[in-house]
């Protein structure tokens, strides 16, 4: 094994990155001026008259969330714009100057209180970028200003679990703001410890597209220069060719030669329907069922965390199509995954290093309860034995990757009623989560061959649906 490798397996979650991994799939309410506008983008000169919700009803948010199986809501708390959903004391651009509620209203406490209720996370959004602040462009001046944002948002509202921060600034504007990253990185430290900082952030990457693509091969441990450090820096890859958009940012040959590695795991983050804000144009857009178990297989089932953007409309309240679709989508999870046939049938078969790693730890969703292959055998293999028939169409590996990712790729194969074993899966990563959607089969046992991992195998979880 070369340096590049050992330090690739170095790399490792933490805490936060585990906690954010473990979230899977949360969802992003857009909602702000651009619902009342009708453009995605706003100028920052529409009156705050002009928001003005007739049933703002984010316990209905919550709801539908819940029922669709995430575990948590990020609101867009400023956009471009500037308008801010909260009562702020650094800008009059706010609900407070707003016909909502005769000027009383928060939404970002409404989001946040209702998220407590139903048991989901919270996180917020924040856009630097701001087309109605005069102090844009000035430089200290305007981070003096977008940290009082920043710190009022995550002083006031409980635990954050994820600190959205989009980086873009529009290529409209004559002002141009160097914005501090390591000042506004030192504040959420300091102040929500526990959270993740997403997009233009340390702890999670973007998958660089709103389509819900990704990788067949998902790495969690990159090369440095994939990311940025908790000072705001950066550091050059070896590989100058190697970037976010790259197909291959992991892999053996991708990583060859690099001497710096981070965990900088994938967000894979795309709206419900055509545009992230309502819009009456996207109705026929939405994203049906099937479309949105596609995506989280390829997704919460890749290694990835999903963030699903919903889009209230100008009542404050998302349309019944919407959670019709939502509520659909997880009840077919719920069905899917909802049990284990591990649990109640099935002998696993393997060496064992010891007790305390052994392969019925493979029955426990607890990460930290995991096999430990023995890295002596060049393909380390299980075989699970049925006591009876079984049928199914889903297999989930997860490794135990509190000690970093490893698997490269594996095959999964089943008896047929010949007792022959047939190959029925080929896959490449595991990390996280893997889900292995494979044609209804019946069989009465099953064998995992991992062909090739980095340096040591630890297996934590396997589910059989």
């Amino acid at each position: 094994m070369n340096k590049a490798y050992q330090l690739a397996n170095a790399a490792k979650p933490t805490v936060r990155q585990l906690k954010w991994q473990q979230t899977e799939f949360y969802g992003l309410i857009s909602y702000g001026m651009p619902v009342f506008t009708g453009k995605q983008y706003g100028d920052g000169f529409t009156p705050p008259a002009v928001f003005w919700p007739e049933d703002m009803d984010t316990d209905g948010w919550c709801e539908t969330a819940q029922n669709a199986g995430m575990r948590g809501l990020i609101l867009t708390c400023k956009h471009y714009d500037g308008f801010c959903l909260w009562p702020t004391a650094f800008t009059q651009y706010s609900v407070k100057n707003s016909n909502w509620l005769d000027g009383a209203g928060d939404l970002v406490r409404l989001l946040s209180d209702s998220c407590k209720k139903f048991g989901l996370k919270f996180g917020v959004y924040l856009a630097p970028w701001d087309r109605h602040e005069k102090s844009y462009g000035s430089g200290k001046e305007y981070d003096d200003f977008f940290c009082g944002l920043l710190t009022e948002l995550l002083s006031n509202y409980g635990d954050i679990f994820c600190v959205w921060l989009d980086g873009i600034c529009g290529s409209d504007e004559t002002r141009e703001q160097k914005y501090d990253w390591a000042r506004y990185y030192r504040i959420i430290r300091e102040l929500q410890p526990e959270a993740a900082i997403a997009f233009r952030g340390p702890d999670v990457r973007w998958c660089s597209n709103e389509r819900g693509n990704v990788r067949e091969a998902e790495w969690s441990p990159v090369p440095a220069g994939l990311g940025v450090q908790d000072d705001g820096s950066t550091v050059p890859s070896v590989n100058k060719k190697i970037h976010l958009l790259s197909p291959d940012i992991g892999s053996r040959k991708a990583i060859k030669g690099e001497t710096r590695f981070i965990w900088y795991p994938c967000e894979v983050s795309l709206p419900m329907r055509l545009h992230w804000f309502f819009d009456d144009k996207d109705k026929y857009s939405v994203k049906t069922k099937d479309k949105l178990l596609k995506i989280y297989f390829n997704s919460v089932g890749n290694n990835s965390c999903l963030m699903l953007g919903l889009s209230p409309n100008k009542r404050g309240a998302l349309d019944e199509i919407d959670g019709q679709i939502l509520t659909a989508f997880g009840q077919d999870i719920a069905n899917m995954f909802g049990g284990n046939i591990l649990s109640s049938d099935g002998k696993i078969v393997n060496m064992q290093n010891s007790d305390d790693l052994s392969v019925e730890n493979l029955r426990s969703a607890e990460m930290s309860s995991f096999w430990y292959a023995d890295n002596q055998n060049g393909k380390p293999e299980l075989q699970i034995l049925f006591d009876k028939t079984e049928v199914f169409d889903k297999i989930v590996l997860s490794e135990n990757i509190a000690d970093g990712q490893h698997i490269e790729s594996f095959e999964i194969f089943a008896l047929n009623d010949r007792s022959k074993w047939k190959s029925i899966y080929q896959g490449s990563t595991v990390g996280y989560k893997r889900i292995c959607d494979i044609k209804p089969i019946r069989t009465t046992g099953l064998k995992i061959v991992f062909s090739d991992f980095r340096d040591f195998l630890e297996l934590s979880h396997i589910r059989i649906n």
